[in-house]
């Protein structure tokens, strides 16, 4: 099939190519082809324009382009670049849709587990949870998914809310390892904030799983179906470390480093993946322990 991905050269866009890579005809979009090619195989087709009439012609559109958002504070710029380097895209891709001849047979867009904002740490967060906190990544994520639906009418539409990506190289767990390696690292602020994580290969595997079966559609939670408080997890990744859990990073610190983006850090939400339970997808990887030992 002919798959066209934005996002490519992130986290999980380059762990998808290199599972698609033998079977698929693989296009990219990318700001710069130079830099990417750095990062994928050589089978790989890159363009830094979305191709115009006949030559749109994708089986598949797995759209996951995006600023990252913890990459630096929130000041009033950033915050636009993480904005328009999700909805642009996405509002371009739709469009390209309608007016393609031959529609993609699924759409699958990315979001992330901010689109509910911070939750209490006993509410059991679904898809058809709409008790939303109204704040910055809520407002990102909204409007995201909302462009993104506008093709329901032409494609099978998968909505990807995706929760913290813990990967071998790069991602989250990257970022905490070299503290807890110096013996420096243990929870943030009071532990209690949960986190809703998911190992990259299920991540990968739950993609596959959405473009595979055509009943899927609408929202997905891309998470574990056990989330954690901070206080587990920063135990759970010390003891896998063989390291101490023993600095605890208080949140006056992290504000003023941070500024905003320091919620990321401070607030939580317990999601479960309900609908891809319930649709039959299998977890090779649902427990914290068994995806942290796979990293070391």
């Amino acid at each position: 099939m002919k798959i066209l991905i934005t996002g490519g050269t992130g986290l999980i866009g380059k762990a998808l190519i290199a599972e698609l890579i033998n079977q698929h005809e693989i296009h990219v979009l990318t700001r710069s082809v130079r830099k990417a090619k750095k990062h994928m195989p050589d089978q790989v087709h890159l363009t830094t324009k979305l191709p115009k009439d006949s030559k749109f012609d994708f089986d598949i559109i797995i759209n996951l382009a995006g600023e990252p958002i913890a990459n630096r504070r929130w000041s009033d710029s950033q915050k636009e670049k993480i904005c328009r380097s999700r909805w642009d895209i996405t509002e371009n891709l739709v469009t390209r849709i309608k007016q393609a001849k031959v529609k993609p047979s699924v759409f699958i867009s990315g979001s992330a587990i901010g689109y509910y904002g911070r939750q209490p740490s006993t509410t059991k967060v679904t898809e058809n949870n709409d008790m939303v906190h109204p704040e910055f990544t809520h407002e990102v994520c909204r409007m995201w998914e909302s462009l993104a639906l506008q093709a329901e009418n032409d494609s099978r539409v998968c909505i990807i809310r995706t929760g913290l990506v813990l990967a071998q190289q790069g991602g989250a767990i990257a970022k905490m390892r070299p503290a807890y390696k110096l013996g420096l690292g243990g929870p943030i602020s009071h532990g209690q904030q949960v986190m809703s994580w998911i190992s990259l290969a299920d991540h990968i595997k739950a993609l596959l799983f959405l473009i595979n079966n055509e009943k899927c559609q609408g929202v997905y939670n891309l998470t574990a179906p056990n989330p954690i408080s901070n206080n587990e997890f920063s135990q759970t990744l010390a003891k896998q470390l063989n390291r101490p859990n023993l600095f605890r990073m208080p949140s006056f610190v992290l504000k003023l480093i941070f500024g905003e983006m320091s919620d990321l850090l401070l607030t939580g939400q317990a999601v479960y993946p309900e609908k891809l339970l319930n649709e039959g997808f299998e977890f090779s990887y649902p427990e914290l322990a068994d995806a942290l030992r796979t990293l070391k």
